[in-house]
């Protein structure tokens, strides 16, 4: 697919930019440039084949070591206190820019609960392990009958003298095959309100009774996994924040996920370049697609949707900047990405016409493929982080205070 993104004025919308913001948004781009492991093959938040986590683990520990990465950070840990809130924007839109692998698992979740509600010997054991990759992380949140709400989580955590006994099953754990350690909630009071008596913990993906199950998707990779948890053994030590506060600690790492938004925006506008190359190769009525006007007005619309997405991202970006942020600024945002990519994924494969029909493991398919396993996965976004449905309830009540 082809990419016009190395025009900086390719992304619209750049928040109050500085030279000084800007001077670090070349830095990022070259090191990128020098370092990152190769061009990912699919759209979307994707686990690596197993080969590729070497390389992948040796990228994210040099992205820590140049400081782009735990920005944020207290500074006895690697941080750079004073850096420009929308570094990390910065980053993840040249990573994306770059088509290259984001870190992958819940590390930055997983640092975020662990710098605001950890012990000062968990912050040590477990901070330095995270900026090395010596340990991926997973989420261990979602459940079959506890997704989008997440408070009915039916796992269950029982103290036994120092250790918690844990018992239940967690799934669509994004890289579950491959992370070390697990950040976990689980029920440790069953008698108290849903949102009450949880608990969060780091886990050891390699305990006794540990058990990672990868799923088969629809697009035949591997990204999500089922985890069945049986009698497995977490000391009180790993337990993070408080007994039955574990509500607290996943509500606050969960909003401190703000940089991916930035590097999706990036992600529409280079699907958008891939749309004119299709539309100017492929034919209606036997003359390229992009001289006929439905063809042009449907991508007109989808750029204007791109472009709407973009207004959105800067202007939570700057609530941020002025800590004005309101409740439905995350749902919106994700709500209306994963729609904009959707349906620009859809055309792609529309505007192929019966070639739209093959896949990456047919020879003569567009792209390899791309926009068909583009398309499969499409559906994930709007599931992830939330199912858009789901959240359109949280904005009517929460920021629209709209009754139950």
């Amino acid at each position: 697919m082809r990419s016009t993104l190395d025009d900086e004025e390719r992304i619209p919308m750049r928040l109050e930019s500085t030279p000084e913001l800007e001077a670090f948004r070349r830095k990022v781009r070259a090191f990128v440039a020098e370092h990152a492991p190769g061009v990912k093959e699919h759209a979307g938040v994707r686990a690596p084949e197993s080969g590729l986590m070497p390389a992948i683990r040796e990228w994210t520990a040099k992205l820590y070591e140049a400081g782009f990465l735990g920005i944020d950070w207290p500074a006895e840990y690697g941080g750079r206190p004073g850096a420009h809130p929308l570094e990390p924007f910065v980053v993840a839109e040249e990573i994306a820019r770059a088509r290259t692998w984001s870190p992958i698992g819940a590390g930055s979740l997983a640092s975020a609960a662990l710098i605001e509600f950890g012990t000062q010997e968990q912050r040590a054991r477990f901070l330095p392990r995270i900026r090395g990759c010596e340990d991926v992380w997973c989420q261990l949140f979602s459940e079959p009958d506890a997704g989008s709400d997440l408070a009915a989580l039916r796992t269950r955590a029982r103290r036994e003298g120092d250790v918690f006994i844990v018992d239940g099953q967690k799934v669509w754990t994004t890289n579950g095959q491959h992370a070390d350690r697990g950040y976990l909630l689980a029920r440790t009071d069953p008698d108290a309100p849903k949102h009450k008596g949880i608990t969060a913990f780091a886990l050891d993906m390699r305990a006794e009774g540990v058990r990672v199950r990868p799923l088969r998707e629809i697009t035949g990779t591997t990204d999500f996994n089922e985890v069945f948890l049986d009698g497995v053994r977490i000391p009180a030590a790993d337990v993070l924040g408080d007994v039955n506060g574990g509500w607290r600690v996943a509500m606050s790492s969960l909003g401190r996920e703000r940089s991916g938004v930035a590097a999706r925006g990036v992600e529409l506008f280079a699907m958008l370049d891939g749309l004119l190359e299709l539309a100017e190769e492929a034919s209606v009525g036997g003359a390229p697609a992009l001289e006929d006007s439905a063809t042009r007005q449907r991508i007109g619309e989808l750029a204007t949707r791109a472009h709407v997405n973009a207004a959105m991202v800067a202007m939570a970006q700057s609530r941020l900047l002025h800590h004005t942020e309101q409740p439905g600024d995350g749902p919106l945002g994700k709500i209306f990405f994963s729609e904009v990519n959707h349906d620009l994924a859809e055309y792609g494969v529309r505007l192929q016409g019966t070639e739209g029909l093959l896949t990456e493991a047919d020879p003569g398919a567009v792209a390899g493929g791309w926009w068909q396993d583009a398309h499969l996965y499409s559906r994930a976004y709007t599931i992830a982080g939330g199912a858009n449905e789901v959240l359109r309830n949280q904005i009517a009540e929460r920021a629209l205070g709209l009754p139950r």
